[in-house]
């Protein structure tokens, strides 16, 4: 990988933990079920896509 490539890599990295931490932090307030089964599991989609660029390391 260029330079380049591993920046953009590590700024993907940056942003997948940044929206997985705040879809779970938003969750961790929300009193309706429905509503935050469903923000859960966009916090462990972007767990998942996390986990995806990670590997490309």
């Amino acid at each position: 990988m260029t330079t380049k490539e591993l920046l953009y890599v590590e700024d993907a990295l940056g942003h997948e933990q940044h929206f997985q931490t705040q879809c779970q932090e938003t969750a961790n307030q929300i009193q309706d079920a429905e509503l935050k089964a469903c923000v859960q599991q966009m916090a462990q989609k972007h767990q998942q896509i996390f986990q995806s660029f990670y590997g490309l390391l």
